[in-house]
């Protein structure tokens, strides 16, 4: 068996930390640096030589710096021989471009795709990817873990009265089915459509909340602008109160600021993509994923099927 080398860019190193202590590790020396017109300096510090390597790195914001160091990084690992290289993207950025909606836009997640099997990537690792279809995109294997049982746990902590997962669209239905499962609860669906291009776009509740608590669903939370409107509407239909559960908190622009004013009394989400101080409000409770992605390298390294990991994530 080939030794286990772990090492991490600049967007998630304290996640990368975390896994490295699970598996009983160190993280592997690398200095990721930039030249004074931003490129990316790059350089691995100890020998890779035969190794399985495995690089943490999120492609979050700011998403196209992060996407190069983690490409560099394979690049080096395997000028440097490595024996496999297995890229843990738990944010997997540009997922929500995974087909043409309209004419001459690009289909960004393939073109991702391809940049990472181009300087020769072995395997990807990834958490609640936005879009499944993604793992098609790869020649290599893409293993889809999920978030679903971690925040369950913790949602099954609060003692809700009557628990409603709530879609915020058509789309998470799937997603929030999942949370039903887990928590034991009902399902709603907020269906969102514009009548015409010149009016605003419509929400309509699907599902009795009155006097129940709810969860919102969702992969991630962005602008939080989905989110926050979904709570106005489960409120004003008569909820006892709105919490929502999102895998990774982009939480972009004025996200955090809609959030805390919003009726959203709770974000339980991940360390996917790691919260700077100002982004750390009282609102939000994170629980890590680092011990759900250990055991995915373990069991890669070991040789052991990640099936049933995969089924009970």
């Amino acid at each position: 068996m080939s030794d286990l080398k772990l090492f991490t860019g600049s967007s998630n190193p304290e996640l990368a930390h975390k896994i490295a202590h699970t598996l009983e590790i160190q993280v592997g020396n690398a200095d990721v640096t930039r030249y004074s017109d931003g490129e990316v300096a790059l350089s691995l510090n100890e020998s890779v030589r035969a190794c399985e390597v495995f690089i943490v790195q999120s492609t979050s914001y700011p998403g196209n710096d992060h996407l190069m160091e983690l490409v560099l990084m394979i690049d080096a690992c395997r000028r440097a021989s490595a024996a496999s290289v297995t890229a843990v993207i738990p944010y997997f950025g540009y997922s929500r471009q995974d087909r043409q909606t309209r004419p001459r836009v690009p289909i960004s997640a393939k073109v991702v795709a391809n940049m990472l099997e181009s300087v020769g990537v072995d395997r990807v690792i990834t958490v609640d990817i936005h879009a499944q279809q993604i793992q098609g995109f790869f020649e290599v294997p893409v293993d889809l873990l999920g978030s679903t049982r971690l925040l369950v746990e913790h949602l099954r902590g609060l003692d809700l009265a009557d628990p409603v997962l709530v879609s915020p669209d058509a789309g998470g239905v799937e997603f929030a089915s999942s949370f039903a499962l887990g928590l034991g609860g009902t399902m709603a669906l907020i269906d969102r459509r514009r009548d015409s291009p010149a009016k605003a776009k419509a929400m309509r509740l699907i599902g009795d909340v009155a006097g129940r608590d709810c969860v919102l669903v969702d992969d991630m939370i962005d602008t939080a602008s989905t989110l926050t409107e979904a709570a106005d509407l489960l409120i004003t239909s008569g909820a006892r109160s709105v919490r929502a559960a999102v895998t990774h908190p982009v939480l972009s622009g004025s996200g955090v600021e809609k959030l805390n004013r919003s009726k959203i009394s709770e974000l339980i989400t991940t360390n996917t993509i790691p919260l700077p101080v100002e982004k750390q409000i009282d609102k939000i409770t994170v629980v890590s994923v680092a011990d759900l992605l250990a055991k995915a390298i373990q069991y890669i390294h070991t040789g052991k099927s990640l099936a049933e990991l995969i089924a009970n994530s």
